[in-house]
């Protein structure tokens, strides 16, 4: 659910051998140091003698990764070559089984009545461009209306995601710029609203850094987990750009006035463990355990009836709308 499939690390395997550049000793190391906790699990080998320097130095990065799963060992293992293959135009690990429809900027999957977005664009630390913006809008679609109980969008790689991608502001229509700010004005209103609109429980995985859009977005998700070294950053002020996905609204009704103009309007980014204190994040685990506890989580959730899920979420959006009702009037 969380992590690559057998497939996905097979094939990311098969594709290493494709690279064209030479991905450097400490790369290199983490490869292997992936492959052995995720086909044999935690290290558990004697240490090689002092004079045995590579077989020393390959045990300490295996032995380095701890008690992380078999499962995401596999996932990191992918995501790392994924990194590794991406800025030379090669092909990445396929999608995983399963998949609701093929994308090129995200990895979408259905397991264990869980579907899980991916974004995926490791080498760009997962920002958001145009055509990732129109496939996380088609991903919510088809999720909404598949059998799964919950959705899940995380990241790939060291970033949950940094935000927009600035090359989005650099391909001038033949419009000119006033007919590129209203496109984008349009799509950023139908990306928040698949967010919005969405009829079943959303759960936001936060595995690394979050910035911008990815961050705004948060008050619009049922739950959130956080990984220890998740950062929340919002630079909306230092970017002369204005906070989007109602976080004017969610961000002082979950944390107070002062502390969301803090965030959105003096940039103050926030470590998960302020983020929680907060209310923007549900609760932070080790990065060791992190992937394994989230996913006892998640599992635990999809066995509830998903009707009733769909009933309490129509009555809350309800009370929300209500409640914004009287605020905006």
């Amino acid at each position: 659910m969380m992590g690559a499939t057998v497939e996905q690390f097979n094939c990311a395997k098969s594709q290493m051998g494709t690279l064209k550049k030479d991905p450097g000793n400490e790369a290199k190391l983490k490869i292997y140091a992936l492959f052995k906790q995720a086909t044999q699990g935690p290290c558990n080998t004697p240490k090689p003698g002092m004079l045995d320097f590579v077989g020393k130095a390959k045990w300490d990065a295996w032995k380095s990764l701890g008690s992380v799963s078999q499962e995401e060992a596999r996932q990191q293992y992918v995501d790392l070559i994924d990194s590794l293959l991406a800025p030379e135009g090669l092909v990445v690990a396929a999608q995983p089984t399963g998949s609701a429809a093929s994308f090129d900027t995200l990895l979408v999957s259905t397991e264990d009545n869980v579907t899980t977005i991916r974004f995926n664009r490791p080498q760009k630390k997962n920002a958001i461009n145009v055509e990732m913006y129109n496939e996380i809008i088609k991903a919510l679609e088809e999720s909404g209306k598949d059998d799964s109980v919950i959705t899940v969008i995380t990241g790939s790689g060291d970033f949950y995601c940094s935000g927009n991608d600035l090359t989005n502001f650099t391909k001038i229509p033949q419009g000119g710029m006033q007919q590129m700010a209203k496109d984008g004005g349009e799509l950023l209103r139908e990306f928040v609203k698949a967010f919005i609109d969405f009829p079943k429980p959303l759960i936001a995985v936060i595995n690394g850094p979050a910035v911008g859009v990815s961050v705004t977005l948060l008050g619009l998700f049922e739950v959130v987990y956080a990984t220890e070294r998740a950062t929340f950053h919002t630079p909306f002020s230092q970017l002369g750009q204005s906070p989007e996905a109602c976080s004017s609204y969610t961000f002082p009704k979950m944390m107070g006035n002062a502390k969301a103009s803090e965030m959105l309007l003096f940039n103050k980014k926030l470590t998960a463990t302020q983020a929680c204190a907060q209310g923007l994040v549900t609760e932070v685990f080790p990065d060791s355990s992190f992937q394994t506890e989230v996913a006892t989580r998640l599992k635990a959730y999809a066995k509830l009836p998903r009707n009733e899920f769909c009933i309490v979420l129509l009555a809350v959006a309800v009370l929300l709308w209500t409640d914004s009702f009287y605020y905006f009037k």
